[in-house]
């Protein structure tokens, strides 16, 4: 197999598997299946070019990373600039890039269900592929975040922005899904409204009321 051939069959192995995740969940989707979508007959392919289903998870993840990392890294920086209390520049940071990366087509939106399977699951993730996460960006943002967040228990902050994360992730999936439609169903708003509306509801989530209370 030649160099340009090897690098090719990665390719497709990273666009089956980002399909099969998506649709399977990262845990669930058979690598034989994945190889198959692949146009591969060895059915050991995966192992030979990513070493494991990690590995081919972590190729996955590094096909948007730069994008979402730099995006994000933009608007925090502006984030930051902003008052204190300001919730909604800083969830910006997370819907924005998120919105535009699903505008790019099937590939983006399935890339964000996987980010969120794999943000609901991160106590399970190996290091390697909880670093690749991490290169995505969001660290910061959420650093940020739960620094403006209302005081709460440790146990009720993580539920918050793991909820707040998927929700926003699936929101921006569903709608990038509908508009993709042969046959769509209830109207969807114009981007910008969408995004507004979507920060504001992911402000309202951070800053409901404590169970507590």
């Amino acid at each position: 197999m030649t160099t340009t051939d090897a690098a090719l069959t990665r390719d497709r192995l990273v666009e089956a598997a980002t399909e099969a995740f998506a649709e399977a969940g990262v845990f669930n989707a058979s690598l034989v299946e994945i190889t198959r979508r692949a146009g591969q007959r060895n059915r050991g392919a995966v192992h030979y070019h990513f070493g494991s289903r990690e590995g081919l998870l972590v190729a996955v993840l590094e096909q948007h990373a730069d994008f979402l990392a730099e995006r994000e890294g933009e608007l925090l920086a502006l984030a930051r600039t902003t008052p204190e209390g300001d919730l909604g520049s800083v969830l910006e940071a997370i819907v924005r890039p998120a919105v535009e990366l699903a505008e790019t087509g099937p590939s983006g939106r399935r890339y964000l269900v996987i980010v969120g399977q794999l943000v609901e699951e991160y106590d399970r993730l190996e290091p390697q592929v909880s670093a690749a996460l991490e290169a995505t960006g969001g660290a910061a943002v959420y650093t940020l975040l739960e620094q403006r967040m209302p005081r709460l228990d440790d146990a009720l902050r993580n539920e918050r922005l793991a909820l707040i994360t998927s929700f926003i992730l699936r929101s921006v999936a569903d709608r990038a899904r509908a508009v993709e439609r042969v046959h769509p169903g209830r109207a969807q708003l114009p981007t910008e409204q969408f995004v507004t509306n979507l920060v504001a509801m992911a402000a309202g989530m951070v800053t409901a009321p404590s169970i507590d209370a």
